[in-house]
């Protein structure tokens, strides 16, 4: 059967993807910008970006690099997560320090302060965060390694038990995130 001339290749695709989705945080700096000022609106959209990196038990924000990276240069997706966490960490971390006063901008940014600034019980949702993030990039990448071919036989030679297990404790991971949060009362903010 001959290929459709006007289907785009999956790399393209993905570049494409990727590109929307960094305009979309572009889009949401300069409102930041209009809003506040230049500064501040750069501050609160990395503040915003490390919370949805942080505070949410799916690799959502770190996603704008980890499959673009996977798909184009076979980066797994583990390792360019750890990077963003890092990232994340390094942004959050400089706020905290230099100017802690811009969690003061938003809702969301005013609730990541609350979380950051209070171990107990909040660090929680880090940690339960970091579990669902990192067990979902890492099955991410084992079904990108299963659709190009790579430890195929390794896979088959299982036959699915490690990854059974591992969708298994992501669920575990983001069923206890949502108890978390809504023990918190949280939910009514996000």
């Amino acid at each position: 059967m001959p290929s459709d001339p006007s289907a785009t290749p999956p790399r393209r695709q993905v570049l494409v993807k990727f590109l929307l989705l960094l305009g979309l945080l572009a889009g949401y700096f300069a409102y930041l910008w209009v809003r506040f000022d230049a500064a501040t609106g750069a501050v609160t959209a990395g503040l915003t970006w490390a919370f949805f990196v942080l505070c949410t038990p799916i690799a959502d924000a770190g996603f704008l690099l980890d499959f673009p990276l996977r798909v184009l240069f076979g980066i797994r997706m583990v390792i360019s997560e750890l990077a963003v966490w890092a990232l994340a960490g390094s942004i959050v971390g400089t706020t905290l320090l230099l100017g802690p006063a811009y969690f003061d901008t938003t809702v969301l940014t005013r609730l990541f302060h609350q979380i950051l600034t209070h171990p107990w019980p909040y660090w929680g949702v880090v940690g339960l965060s970091a579990a669902g993030t990192f067990l979902s990039v890492r099955i991410g990448d084992e079904l990108m390694d299963v659709i190009h071919h790579r430890d195929r036989a390794f896979f088959h030679s299982h036959a699915f038990k490690r990854e059974l297990i591992q969708i298994a404790a992501f669920a575990a991971v983001v069923v206890a995130y949502y108890e978390l949060i809504a023990s918190l009362g949280l939910e009514s903010v996000l």
